[in-house]
């Protein structure tokens, strides 16, 4: 079924939703794996899922890339990086030089 909003689909959890894009992540089930608190919290689905993909899932492990380098993966886009460098120095981390 095709509607102004897009191809209607269906993902594996059974929840439905609509969309105009090739995109094939569900709203629905990226909305219940989102995290409650931490530094992943504060971000867009796509950013999350761009550090997630790159087995990036603690402030330590930020801190070993650089801004340019995090800026290269899939996903992750400029507004971000303000979320991120607070969440470092919160913690006395640092992106990498």
């Amino acid at each position: 079924m095709k509607t102004q909003k897009g191809n209607l689909r269906i993902c594996h959890k059974g929840h439905k939703y609509y969309k105009s894009s090739n995109c094939p992540t569900c709203p629905t089930c990226e909305q219940e794996r989102k995290p409650d608190n931490g530094f992943l919290s504060v971000l867009s689905a796509p950013a999350r899922r761009a550090l997630e993909s790159n087995e990036i899932t603690s402030l330590q492990q930020l801190s070993k890339f650089s801004e340019k380098e995090i800026l290269q993966f899939h996903g992750m886009g400029p507004a971000s990086l303000p979320k991120l460098r607070t969440a470092l120095q919160a913690n006395g981390l640092a992106f990498k030089n």
